[in-house]
């Protein structure tokens, strides 16, 4: 059943015989018939050759002689690698990294974006996952690590690893965005880079650790309490100022990241870990917590991570990433060799909530189509949409917008900017627009 955003008050979302978006069943046949086309030497892959190796029988029931065996490979003949003690991507893989951004007098301060354009699914791997540092990564030794719970509290409590570790663990999924991603949407001009060099301060994982709640339930808060500061083991020594209200509802003290302890960039030994909140508040390398009745008004919640408003006005304590979703492939620095049918592929994500739906448009959001969302679809996590576009040659914008299970929806771009102006930096969140020209060349567009 179509689902209509909210916002949408041009035409309704479509799939027929005028859209260029397809039926899922319909792209999936057309899968199925581009596979039965390959000649028949080349669908029977190593099962139909190990059968082939071993002989085949004859009307008597005896083994016949294979002959000479046929190797579908070179490395068929060679002796593999051994073993080694921690995996690593395959060798033609390897050009699947972070690009990196950072300040030239301190190299510690700067950036990493994830390569969103060249992953599937919704797990980041942890060697891809985003870096935002503010004066490097610390080298925090675990023997001698402890996290601090002190203020307005009945019984200050401290913990070392081991202590942290006798707590019932909880995993979720959930994304992790800067809010300063994508801060170039802002500019005048469409910067031409990949998806994931613009957009790519945001990643998903499986995090686990301790719900925060159980700590604060030991320390036993003053009822004069309303926040909590939090604070990091950088030579920036990181603090920001977050409200108890949310310390003592969803959040997460990480020790491990995808199944494994948390990697130096992300945090190790111990992080904070807030459902939907921008990652500035997210503290990495966490050792105090200072529970208190006030903010502590640090740079990182006044001359940072503030919203500037085209009054003068500046909005603060802006934690929750708003509704957000980007088309992966096809996008810029692809290209389309030649008409006909292709997997449109993008993630969704938002702050308030899980995705409710995603709609694609393949003229510049005149016209919607729902895409499929590819299970699991979870709170506050990474979420696949895919829908099969036909594209006929000519000149196209594809563009995806989401709409979470709060009612909140993504914004265009002229919206976004006369709401806001182009005074600010953090929190841009509008639609993405890709071109494609008649030559199969994408390039991004502001529409």
């Amino acid at each position: 059943m179509d689902v209509i955003c909210p916002d949408a008050t041009q035409n309704a979302p479509r799939r027929g015989a005028m859209s260029p978006f397809l039926d899922r069943r319909v792209f999936l046949r057309r899968g199925a018939q581009l596979a039965l086309a390959l000649p028949v030497a080349a669908q029977a892959g190593p099962a139909l050759a190990a059968a082939s190796d071993a002989g085949a029988i004859d009307a008597h029931g005896a083994h016949t002689d294979p002959g000479p065996a046929t190797l579908d490979a070179p490395s068929q003949g060679v002796a593999g690698a051994g073993f080694s003690n921690y995996g690593m991507p395959a060798a033609a893989e390897r050009r699947v990294i972070r690009l990196t951004g950072s300040n030239r007098d301190v190299p510690g301060n700067g950036v990493s974006w994830t390569p969103l354009e060249s992953l599937e699914g919704i797990l980041t791997p942890s060697g891809l996952h985003f870096e935002r540092h503010h004066n490097g990564v610390p080298q925090v030794d675990p023997q001698q690590f402890k996290l601090t719970l002190h203020g307005l509290v009945a019984r200050p409590l401290r913990f070392d690893l081991a202590a942290l570790l006798r707590y019932p663990l909880q995993s979720r999924l959930l994304f992790v965005e800067c809010g300063g991603n994508s801060n170039a949407g802002w500019h005048a001009e469409p910067m031409q880079k990949p998806a994931g060099s613009v957009h790519g301060l945001v990643s998903c994982s499986e995090w686990t650790g301790v719900p925060l709640r159980l700590l604060l339930a030991e320390a036993g808060v003053d009822p004069r309490a309303s926040w909590v500061i939090a604070s990091g083991l950088d030579a920036a020594a990181t603090e920001v100022s977050l409200p108890l209200a949310k310390l003592q509802g969803d959040a997460l003290l990480a020790l491990y990241q995808n199944g494994e302890r948390l990697r130096a960039e992300n945090g190790y030994p111990l992080r904070l870990i807030l459902p939907g909140w921008e990652g500035v508040t997210q503290i990495k390398w966490l050792h105090r917590l200072e529970v208190t009745d006030r903010p502590v008004m640090s740079r990182n919640e006044t001359a940072q991570y503030s919203e500037l408003r085209p009054d003068g006005r500046a909005d603060q304590f802006t934690f929750v990433m708003g509704p957000k979703s980007l088309i992966t492939s096809p996008s810029f620095g692809q290209h389309l060799p030649a008409p006909g049918v292709y997997e449109v592929r993008g993630l969704a994500w938002s702050g308030h909530g899980a995705v409710a739906a995603v709609e694609v448009s393949a003229d510049g959001g005149r016209n919607w189509s729902l895409a499929r969302l590819e299970p699991p679809v979870l709170d506050r996590c990474f979420t696949r949409f895919r829908a099969a576009w036909r594209w006929d040659g000519k000149p196209a914008v594809l563009q995806s917008r989401v709409r979470d299970t709060h009612g909140n929806v993504q914004p265009g771009r002229a919206a976004l900017v006369a709401e806001r102006g182009r005074n600010g930096y953090f929190h841009y969140n509008a639609i993405v627009s890709w071109a494609v020209d008649a030559d199969g060349v994408l390039s991004h567009v502001y529409v």
